[in-house]
């Protein structure tokens, strides 16, 4: 049998030797029983090893003697595509700054990152992320509220010891922005001045309740509210935040805006962060403009499955605010504190009706990521980054954790990245293929050539065409080139497009009471989000119902609801559009958005607008394929490019088009939606034909009746 080797901890290991020396042979104990001056002696030594074990000194003792364990002989490294040599001066501890260029050359878990030693040995790491802590939150002891006149002052006792740095206040009402002047105190008597004009607001859907202090006890909290020009609002509670501790250090990142979209009442900026695996701090907005209030959405691209979808990972509010002749408030940075793995970042600002924000800049921070190890000697080490096969290291260092960050060491930055001279690709490195399986387009229906300005990776746009005769969750979109498949990746995005209907108004005669408009579009069955509109009349209140008339199957038709929701409008409302979500997907090209108009006058409306939600494929190709679509019996494909979807989304992609669409082959008389119009008549004459067929069939193989003259002759005899 092979023996186990047992690995026991170091601190272990210490007291075991000195359980060892306590065992010593003394003349006046049994053989093998402990002295008793040795034993007091040698616990005496051990009380002070269990108090040093909480020295910084120990703790490097105890890495240093786990990574005794580590590996010894020198590992080749053939498989990392890049290095990065430092020099260590003197052994210990080292600190290891990774560079924006290292994060980007490393698998999105950094568990790629090897450190070598001059011998060649590799050396147990472990990954220091820096974060901020997250504030305790603790409801106040008790708020009293008092209005005056031109002020309400809230006197809050907060009932937390420890320092406090925000205030977060509670609010039924919905609409209103006000100033508050903020003063503390130790007493609840004498009050400090702390902050003047911070503004609180909630104005269409966005608010801002929270107050930043000075990080400090505050027993005692009184704000005062300027209701000069508003009515007063009730505040009916609030919450404290504790301070926290030292802001963990933020490094600039050279980040540009790499495009920028103007519509549908949003601005959408990506950003290009230089390098992919950066954990984004903050974002800070750059614009003169003195008077906005804007909510801002960050996404991020993330592979999930076999597709690429924006999820949302913050959304805050910026604004510049004037409060009064000597009272502004500007906000223009949002905590983000989140990796983006992809090295882009999508920001969204929501302009509504307001124009776009001029930005002739965007500022982003980033927290700074550290390598730690223990140097056994000095001379030149190697960090060795970019292997997609290796599996992740198992270092004996997690438990340490807390003990390694508040730990000073060496501080080094490595050299620049170089490739690696030992560099060789494993026979299993699959990269990204060209190719996929041979398929036979036979059983598909339409095809478009795909338009490439020059090899490598690509962004493909599905256009209205493709999206309409595709299946809804298009698992039979397949790329083609000599009759075999290129990979794709679908990557939903949050970018809508605007359609404009040709509508026209189709009143019911028999339906006095109603309104009503027929919208058509160039394809049927797209994937539609949302219907807006604008309305001439002043004044109303309706309920709005978006629906289209679909077949059922049996040669009748039925209304199918795709949305509905409220609209009300007074004089002092303002101008925005209407909003009709659609919860299901159109199957026809011509829908109908109608309204009751009870007793009033008919609605009028105009500018109506329907959006989709854009869709792209992400692959690699050399050459030009073909986009083949239209095979409802098609099932979703699987290729092993989803092993590399981070390396293909973080990289340039070059904007692909599709070119003019072909038919292949038509659609069989049995094929596609409810059998209706000719196909209908078809279908039911061959079946009425065939019932009459069997009918007649049957009727000659039932027996004849006897007749009437043999039956009576028969009942005589």
């Amino acid at each position: 049998m092979k023996a186990k080797l047992c690995r026991r901890p170091a601190l272990k290991i210490l007291r075991m030797n000195v359980d060892d020396d306590r065992r010593r042979i003394c003349p006046t104990a049994g053989r093998g029983q402990p002295c008793p001056r040795e034993t007091k002696r040698q616990g005496t030594a051990l009380n002070r090893a269990d108090t040093t074990v909480r020295a910084p000194n120990l703790i490097l003792l105890i890495l240093f003697i786990s990574l005794a364990g580590s590996r010894s002989l020198a590992a080749p490294f053939s498989e990392w595509q890049q290095r990065q040599a430092f020099d260590v001066v003197t052994p210990g501890l080292v600190k290891l700054a990774l560079p924006a260029a290292t994060l980007d050359a490393l698998r999105p878990g950094l568990d790629d990152l090897r450190i070598a030693d001059p011998a060649g040995n590799e050396m147990a790491v472990f990954i220091e992320r820096t974060a901020p802590e997250v504030p305790a939150v603790q409801p106040v002891k008790s708020i009293q509220s008092t209005l005056r006149p031109g002020t309400t002052t809230l006197l809050i006792e907060t009932g937390v010891a420890s320092a406090i740095d925000a205030l977060a206040l509670e609010s039924p009402d919905r609409d209103f922005i006000k100033a508050v002047r903020v003063e503390g105190s130790q007493d609840g008597q004498n009050f400090t001045l702390l902050a003047e004009g911070v503004p609180v607001f909630r104005q269409a859907g966005v608010s801002e309740l929270t107050i930043r202090l000075p990080a400090g006890p505050r027993p005692w909290l009184r704000l005062t509210l300027d209701d000069q020009r508003s009515r007063p609002v009730a505040f009916t509670g609030a919450r404290a935040l504790t301070a926290k501790s030292v802001d963990p250090p933020k490094e600039l990142v050279p980040a540009a805006i790499k495009s920028r979209e103007d519509a549908d009442g949003e601005t959408r900026l990506v950003l290009d962060l230089g390098a992919a695996n950066l954990t984004v701090a903050a974002l800070e907005f750059d614009t003169p403009e003195g008077l906005f209030q804007r909510e801002v959405v960050v996404r991020v691209p993330e592979v999930t499955g076999d597709e690429i979808r924006e999820i949302e990972v913050m959304r805050g509010t910026i604004y510049s605010i004037n409060l009064g002749a000597s009272t502004a408030a500007r906000k223009l940075t949002l905590a983000v504190e989140r990796q983006v793995f992809s090295g882009e970042l999508i920001v969204v600002i929501r302009n509504f009706d307001s124009p776009p924000l001029t930005l002739p800049a965007l500022r982003v921070t980033r927290r700074p990521v550290f390598a730690m190890f223990q140097a056994r000697e000095s001379g030149t080490h190697f960090l060795y980054v970019g292997n997609r096969q290796c599996p992740a290291p198992r270092y004996d260092l997690a438990p340490l954790a807390e003990q390694l960050k508040r730990t000073s060491g060496a501080m080094l930055v490595p050299g620049v990245l170089e490739p690696n001279p030992r560099f060789r690709p494993s026979e299993t490195l699959a990269g990204l293929a060209d190719f996929g399986a041979a398929l036979d387009t036979n059983p598909w229906r339409f095809r478009k050539s795909v338009q490439i300005a020059k090899p490598g990776p690509q962004l493909l746009e599905l256009d209205l065409e493709a999206l309409s005769r595709a299946r809804d969750d298009l698992a039979d979109l397949r790329l083609v080139r000599d009759g075999k498949q290129v990979p794709y990746l679908i990557q939903r995005t949050s970018i809508t497009r605007a359609l404009t209907p040709n509508a026209a108004p189709s009143n019911d005669p028999k339906q006095p009471r109603l309104s009503r408009w027929k919208l058509t579009l160039a394809q049927p069955n797209l994937p539609l989000t949302r219907l807006e509109c604008r309305a001439r009349t002043p004044l109303f209140q309706r309920h709005i119902r978006l629906w289209e008339e679909v077949a059922d199957g049996r040669g009748g038709k039925f209304a199918r609801e795709l949305g509905n929701a409220d609209w009300s409008r007074t004089t002092d409302s303002k101008e925005l559009s209407f909003i009709v979500t659609l919860h299901a997907r159109p199957r026809s090209d011509i829908l109908f958005l109608e309204t009751d108009n009870g007793d009033n006058p008919p609605l009028e409306l105009e500018n109506f607008r329907l959006f989709l939600s854009v869709t792209r494929l992400l692959f690699k190709a050399a050459e030009a394929p073909a986009l083949y679509y239209g095979n409802p019996s098609a099932m979703m494909p699987r290729y092993d490019l989803s092993l590399v979807a981070h390396k293909l989304l973080a990289s340039d992609k070059a904007l692909a088009a599709l070119g003019t669409e072909e038919t292949l082959r038509k659609e069989g008389w049995a094929e596609g939606g409810p059998l209706t119009g000719v196909r209908g008549w078809i279908f039911w004459g061959v079946l009425v034909l065939v019932v009459g067929g069997l009918m007649a069939v049957i009727a000659r193989l039932l027996p004849k009746p006897p007749a009437t003259g043999e039956g009576d002759a028969r009942g005589e005899g």
